[in-house]
């Protein structure tokens, strides 16, 4: 297109009674295509100097589709276009106007069709279709006839583009009511209140502005003011300080309004001031007039409305950071790691690591939850004073903390080297030591939430003891996930397919090898005359499922029937011992189900007895006291377990109504090697120094059980006397003893 095909009027200026410069409104931009030069200079004589709406015309030429198609690529500002129908080919004209409507999406864009060939008139469907708006033969667009459809033209789309920008500022406020929680919702609300104000005042968002005082909270000055949200020229001061905008008048009028708490209205600005409590804003808009009084009524209306909304921004903003980060320590917490993981379109080079607090629990307990919290504040500091920006930490849960950034910032050992320096909490000094687990990024292919998942599943397998330096994630441990799903939803059906069994094994006096007693173990048979899984490892499967109190209160209930039915028979054990986990032992329905089956059964004191382990005896002592005063009142007796692979110290178990000892097999075994008999030995004389019977297990040869004779302990069962097995084996095992 040459440069003399483009006709740019040059905007005059006015003068206001002050005699100040005021801007000419900007002009109707008109495209005229056709093919013919004539049409175009007929079309420049008879729009010369003609201003329609107020506004004068500025039209653009070219001379066919193709021309046109390539303007339309790079400019598209166009408010009527005047068409040849009829150009390179019989058809040129409709499909660039199908190009214009579908192509460049010109919805509001109006168009005229104009043609020197009546016989290749569109019919009806295809201009109701693409929404033209006129069609004539360019005889009948006589000088009068142009100027008057070129008006309506322009006047149906000035009532187009005010709808639009109007229903565009009513969807940006729907939007931000429905975005408030986002973190950046106030500059989007800012933004639907410009748009929408100037669709009302029928003006330009050129020139608009809306600013807030400062906030000492995110280190602003509280006497400055901060520019939200800004339109046209102005839009590159968002989120900048007032004072840094080069148009003083707008910075006056600003600040006059701010300062006053008034709505400011003038010949070329009209300034609003919107608050709510403490939360103020001021929405300039430049203005080519004093606002009529009907549209100043309709701002001040609109002002109130954004007020009433705007009271609730800060509220909403306290309840985005009670949804989205943790109270304790400011960070991130699970919700918003996800968004943010989510938010992350370029994964390349990216590590998510998790670190867990080693023996936080035992800390906490130990020392207080105040301390346990300070230094949980103590590790996010931490972790926040290390990592730069493009390093997203969060806590997602007690102690668990994530980081998410490039792998030359995330890694093992540079948190490790970080965590090494003892950390400050009270007035304590604790050193901390972490578990780590990190997935790279690199090929992720699912969500945020996948994601975590696979670096939670490497953190737990770090935390069973196979990687506690740090464990990358692998695809054999999903599997092992899945492995363990599939064992679960097995050993959920098994025990309501009442598969599970409780088999039994006695326990003899090692002073006549009478027996004594029997203990309850579960077992989970195959069908096939093996075992699907150890009880290692399905009751800590049922544990971290929720099963084992149900499984538990079942086999509880099992063993004292069981043992009911032995006590008609010649050697009947006068007692039975039933293992009880951590998460029954928490329960309060334990000692009532115990009360339950006593009474029951008719059981004498002290016939039935549960077997606690020692770390569950030592995780909150005083709620241990408590829970086996109320099991010894209602009749049953208590046994420690595995006693001396934990942590007890004498005083504890001083304290503890226990009143039976049991010595781990991993003791008993060493009987016979180098030093191997002072610990067994040192076990048995702690028990009998504060009067408890001692029951030694793992017994499975008579040099063994002779030394334990000879040291004063009680009881023993093991493969030496008879091994585990089920009611019916155990029946016949007691016959050939009576026997003998």
């Amino acid at each position: 297109m040459a440069d003399d095909d483009r006709i740019d009027l040059i905007e005059d200026t006015e003068e206001d009674e002050a005699g100040q410069a005021r801007a000419a409104p900007l002009p109707w931009r008109i495209l005229v295509v056709d093919d013919d030069e004539e049409v175009h200079e007929a079309t420049r004589y008879s729009l010369r100097r003609i201003e329609i709406l107020g506004r004068p015309l500025q039209l653009v030429h070219t001379h066919s589709g193709v021309e046109t198609r390539a303007l339309l690529a790079h400019d598209r500002d166009f408010a009527l276009v005047l068409l040849d129908v009829v150009m390179e080919s019989q058809q040129a004209g409709l499909q660039l106007v199908r190009h214009i409507r579908e192509h460049c999406g010109m919805t509001e864009c109006r168009i005229i069709l104009r043609t020197g060939q009546p016989g290749f008139a569109p019919e009806l469907p295809i201009i109701d279709a693409y929404d033209i708006n006129d069609y004539r033969t360019k005889s009948e667009l006589t000088h009068t006839r142009l100027i008057t459809a070129a008006t309506a033209a322009l006047r149906s789309f000035e009532q187009i583009r005010t709808i639009a920008e109007s229903r565009r500022g009513l969807e940006l406020i729907v939007r931000s009511a429905a975005d408030l929680m986002e973190r950046h919702a106030m500059y989007s609300f800012a933004e639907g209140v410009l748009t929408q104000l100037a669709a009302l005042l029928g003006l330009p968002k050129e020139g608009i502005v809306c600013a807030h005082r400062g906030r000492p909270e995110h280190g602003e000055d509280a006497d400055s003011f901060y520019v939200i949200s800004a339109a046209g020229r102005l839009a590159d001061y968002a989120s900048r300080p007032l004072e840094e905008l080069d148009e003083a008048h707008i910075r006056t009028a600003v600040t006059e309004c701010l300062s006053s708490r008034q709505h400011q209205f003038s010949s070329d600005a009209t300034v609003l001031y919107v608050s709510a409590g403490e939360q103020e804003a001021a929405v300039f808009l430049q203005t080519s007039r004093e606002l009529a009084l009907l549209d100043r009524q309709l701002v001040e209306v609109f002002a109130t409305n954004i007020s009433a909304y705007f009271g609730n921004l800060h509220l909403i903003g306290e309840l985005n950071k009670l949804a989205f980060y943790d109270k304790l320590t400011g960070l991130p917490n699970r919700l918003q790691f996800l968004r943010d993981l989510d938010a992350l379109t370029d994964r390349a080079g990216h590590v998510l690591l998790l670190l867990d607090v080693q023996r936080f629990a035992e800390l906490n307990n130990g020392l207080g939850h105040e301390v346990g919290n300070a230094l949980l504040r103590a590790v996010a500091a931490r972790l926040g004073e290390e990592f730069e920006e493009q390093v997203k930490l969060a806590r997602l849960g007690s102690d668990v903390f994530a980081l998410l950034g490039p792998a030359t910032l995330v890694n093992a050992e540079r948190v490790k080297q970080l965590m090494e320096a003892p950390l400050a909490a009270g007035e304590h000094r604790l050193p901390v030591a972490v578990t780590q687990a990190w997935y790279s990024l690199d090929e992720h292919e699912g969500d945020g939430q996948a994601a975590l998942r696979r670096a939670n599943i490497a953190l737990e397998v770090a935390k069973a003891g196979l990687g506690r330096g740090g464990l990358p994630f692998k695809i054999a441990m999903e599997a092992g996930v899945q492995t363990r799903l599939a064992l679960l939803r097995r050993l959920r059906g098994d025990f309501s397919a009442r598969k599970l069994e409780v088999w039994y094994q006695p326990q003899v006096l090692l002073a006549t090898d009478r027996m004594i007693g029997m203990e309850a173990l579960l077992r989970w048979p195959d069908g096939e005359g093996g075992m699907v899984q150890s009880p290692d490892v399905f009751i800590a499967l049922a544990e971290q499922a929720g099963l084992i109190e149900e499984i538990g209160a079942w086999a509880l209930e099992q063993a004292v029937n069981d043992w009911t039915e032995l006590q008609g028979l010649a050697n009947a054990p006068p007692r039975v011992s039933v293992n009880v986990s951590v998460l029954q032992f928490r329960s309060s329905q334990l000692t009532e189900l115990v009360r339950e089956l006593i009474d029951r059964h008719d059981m004498p004191a002290g016939a039935l007895e549960l077997e606690v382990t020692e770390s569950v005896a030592m995780d909150d002592p005083q709620l241990v006291v408590e829970g086996l005063q109320a099991l010894h009142a209602v009749g049953a007796r208590v046994a420690m377990d595995d006693f001396g692979t934990g942590y007890s110290s004498l005083s504890q178990l001083q304290t503890l109504p226990i009143d039976c000892l049991k010595v781990d097999r991993a003791f008993v075994c060493q009987i016979g090697e180098p030093q191997g008999d002072a610990y067994a030995e040192t076990v048995i004389n702690l028990g009998q120094s504060i009067g408890m019977e001692i029951v030694a297990e793992g017994v499975e040869t008579e040099a063994q059980a002779n030394f334990l004779r000879s040291k004063g302990c009680d009881v023993a069962q093991g493969w030496r006397y008879a091994k585990a097995m089920p009611m019916h084996e155990l029946r016949a095992w007691m016959a050939r003893q009576t026997m003998h």
